[in-house]
Order: C-alpha cells, then sequence, then structure tokens
C-alpha cells in the first residue's frame, strides 16, 4: 500500500489506531513508543518492527524520529493470517538487507509516499486506498513479483520460534479448511454450525472440535472475528451507513452487530467509524 522515508516529531502522536493493514518500521535515527494494553515497544535506532493488522496501538514520538515504513494488505485464499495468534508489535534487530528490502521497495513502488497526511485515520479513507489500488493495479508484473518477494523476506525476519507462535497447522483435517473458505466466502450469508457441520458430514460436537484444534477458536467464535474484522476495514474504507456493513457482513440487526463489535473491539462501531471520520 505505501512506503517511504520520514522525519517525524512529537506531532506523530496518535492514540487507539486499530488499522486493517500491517506496518513495517526500520528506525535510523531517534526514538518513538508503540503501546499497546499489554506492552510498551521502544522505537530504536537500528531495529525492525511489525505491528500486525488489527492491533490496537499508540504511536508517539517526544523529539525526532526518523524510519523507513512499509504498509501492507494481506489476502489468502481460505482467510487465514500469517499472525493470527501474534495481534501485538514485535521488535528485532535490523540486518543490511532489511535496509537494502526498505530502500528497494521505494524504487519499485515510487509515489507511494503519505505527505499530505502521516495520520492513519487520513490516509487510511477510501479516496487514499483507492488511488494505492489503482497504482497496484497498474504495476508491471515484475515489479509486483518482486516486491511481493521482498515483503515476505522482511516478514520472514519475524518468524522465529522465540517471536512466532502461529496457529497449530492441523494438515489431516481438510475439512475444517473448507469450512474456513466457506465462511470467508460467504460472510453475508446466514451460517450456524450445524450447516458447518453438514458440510463436513460431521457430527456437531466433532465438527467443533476438530475446528477449535485447527484455528483455536469454536466456529462462531471465529465466525464473529471474521465479520469483525471485515466490518472494521468497511468501516475505514468506504461512508457505507452502519446498517448496510451490519448487513454485508452478516449481522441480522445493526444491535447485534452493535453489541458485538464492542465485545470484541472494545468500542461502538459508531465510535470506531468516528474516531477515523472526525478529523477530516
Amino acid at each position: 500500500m505505501n512506503a517511504d522515508y520520514v522525519q517525524l516529531n512529537k506531532s506523530w502522536d496518535y492514540k487507539n489506531v486499530s488499522s486493517p493493514f500491517y506496518r513495517l518500521y526500520l528506525i535510523d535515527n531517534g526514538k518513538g513508543l508503540l503501546s499497546t494494553a499489554e506492552q510498551r515497544v521502544l522505537l530504536e535506532k537500528s531495529f525492525l518492527y511489525l505491528v500486525p493488522s488489527y492491533t490496537l496501538f499508540n504511536q508517539s514520538c517526544e523529539g525526532f524520529l526518523s524510519q523507513y515504513y512499509i504498509h501492507i494488505a494481506e489476502e489468502s485464499a481460505d482467510g487465514s493470517s500469517l499472525f493470527a495468534n501474534n495481534r501485538k508489535p514485535i521488535k528485532v534487530e535490523a540486518k543490511g538487507a532489511d535496509l537494502a528490502c526498505m530502500k528497494r521497495i521505494m524504487a519499485l513502488n515510487p509515489g507511494r509516499d503519505l505527505r499530505t497526511s502521516d495520520n492513519p485515520k487520513v490516509y487510511e479513507k477510501s479516496h487514499v486506498l483507492k488511488g494505492f489500488l489503482d497504482i497496484n493495479n497498474n504495476q508491471p508484473i515484475a515489479s509486483l513479483v518482486e516486491t511481493n518477494g521482498i515483503i515476505l523476506q522482511l516478514l520472514s525476519r519475524f518468524l522465529t520460534k522465540e517471536l512466532f507462535n502461529p496457529v497449530p497447522q492441523q494438515n489431516n483435517y481438510p475439512k475444517i479448511e473448507d469450512a474456513v473458505c466457506y465462511i470467508e466466502a460467504n460472510l453475508n450469508t446466514t451460517i450456524t454450525v450445524s450447516l458447518l457441520a453438514n458440510r463436513a458430514n460431521l457430527s456437531k460436537d466433532h465438527f467443533s472440535m476438530l475446528f477449535y484444534k485447527k484455528t483455536g477458536l469454536r466456529p462462531l467464535d471465529y465466525l464473529q472475528h471474521k465479520r469483525i474484522q471485515r466490518a472494521q476495514f468497511l468501516l475505514v474504507t468506504t461512508v457505507q451507513p452502519l446498517s448496510v456493513i451490519a448487513e454485508e457482513t452478516g449481522f441480522e440487526s445493526l444491535s447485534y452487530f452493535t453489541r458485538i463489535f464492542k465485545k470484541i473491539t472494545g468500542v461502538t462501531p459508531g465510535e470506531y467509524k468516528h474516531s477515523y471520520d472526525h478529523i477530516i
């Protein structure tokens, strides 16, 4: 989505950021801070940082901070997320190759800066995002493939046993993988555990047990989290009313959508949307 080198000051101070995109930072000077309810991560020279999507965090700089950054949209065929169990900022010591990767991404993707604003609640608006997506759609295939390869190379720096706690892979559960794909493709429809179990030709209890082993969540909990993640994306990137977003993400009523949204995110859909809209 975005890539650039920036020099920041104390105006870089944003609270309760929760983005549908990944952030990669490489700090080359100064200091800053990423904080969540559970941790405080110092941004410092010669370190590389990853903030997974849908991580609620604050970012700030008391004096001066210069950094390379990349914003990434994650997509997968079955809706799975590489860092599903790691929704927190991660820090590793930077290597020379990391800096080279950042500079190469910038060279391959000119015009991806956020010079109009460094506020995530501005640059994640729908008209801004559409411009970057249009650039992706018109990018030469060689540049696109190289860009994706470099992004994977950078993400691999955070996949060590000490830092990465992946969802256990159960390769002998193809029926559960099929259910996950079905959920992702049909978020706006009525989905029940009985429906998913019948598709898998399993009893509800057996299906639920296998689903939990595969994903770490019960089927309905997984479904709700996926629907709310989709709703967060729509709230940030579109101007659709809440009632339409509730319908598009499979909730039977606006009140039920609001209740589940607040349960998972800690705020109502209106509060979440307002936090992005009110400064425009």
